[in-house]
């Protein structure tokens, strides 16, 4: 019998992990406040109109100028070392394959954040991914970061799930090439997306306006946090309101293996025609 496929997207900070990337061992090398960085990023967005993904790459560089330190690819890999992910995540990629290969399911993991790949790939769950869609710096023959290559804001995060659909994984490739629903790479029905607030808006409403499911999770302990996930689903944004603990047994992973059962019987209706 041919496998289904079932996509899960994520979203990084607040999602996977508890703070913004960045602030995970960049910060601290370089002796920043964190919130003194954000404040200057917003500030120089207002004065510039500059995209604040832009804004904040630019800072972190010139931050990293007036004090003489290079980053190189192993020096951002290495804060990401640092970062400290939601409880259960490290072993949720296998334990999510391992229950949908019982049903004979295929499911691919897709990060798509706003934060940077190279962080990311420090991280033990990097690899665990399909295909990460993240920003990302251009480097010179030194192999030092001198200029922003990629940034993925919140709206273009929206084209990254359609690439997914349709098997476009590259950037070279032409995510508007026509494809008939029928030959796509997996159907939005079949895709699941992870987030933790306003800028998952666009993501979480053409998911659902597809025929996806979304899930806004939240941090433990914090109540804001709790009340921007409850908001989205109170705005039909997203399907499930969860606490951000992929740990077995909690309700994100229930929530995914219902789906993944779901589409275990919808093939095998299929199947009977």
């Amino acid at each position: 019998m041919k496998k289904e496929t079932i996509a899960i997207c994520y979203d990084f900070d607040g999602t996977l992990a508890e703070r913004n990337m960045q602030e995970y061992g960049f910060m601290q090398r370089l002796h920043i406040n964190p919130k003194d960085f954000w404040r200057r990023c917003d500030k120089m967005v207002a004065e510039t109109s500059a995209e604040r993904n832009l804004a904040y790459m630019k800072l972190m560089l010139d931050e990293a100028k007036v004090q003489n330190i290079a980053f190189r690819k192993e020096d951002f890999a290495e804060c990401g070392n640092n970062i400290k992910l939601f409880k259960g995540v490290i072993d949720w990629f296998d334990r999510i394959n391992a229950y949908a290969a019982k049903k004979n399911i295929k499911v691919e993991h897709y990060l798509i954040s706003s934060g940077l790949e190279e962080i990311v790939a420090g991280t033990p769950i990097y690899k665990k991914f399909d295909r990460v869609f993240a920003g990302s710096f251009i480097y010179n023959a030194y192999g030092e970061a001198i200029w922003p290559a990629r940034t993925v804001n919140y709206t273009e995060k929206t084209q990254y799930l359609f690439r997914i659909n349709k098997g476009l994984l590259e950037y070279t490739d032409d995510v508007n090439t026509a494809m008939p629903e029928n030959n796509r790479h997996v159907p939005f029905s079949h895709m699941i997306y992870f987030g933790d607030g306003s800028t998952d808006v666009p993501c979480m409403s053409m998911m659902r306006s597809k025929g996806g499911y979304c899930v806004a999770v939240y941090q433990p302990h914090k109540i804001m946090a709790k009340r921007r996930a409850e908001k989205l689903y109170e705005e039909g944004r997203a399907n499930l309101v969860a606490l951000a603990d992929y740990s077995r047994g909690k309700g994100i992973e229930r929530y995914v293996k219902r789906i993944i059962d779901k589409v275990e019987a919808e093939h095998q209706l299929k199947c009977c025609k």
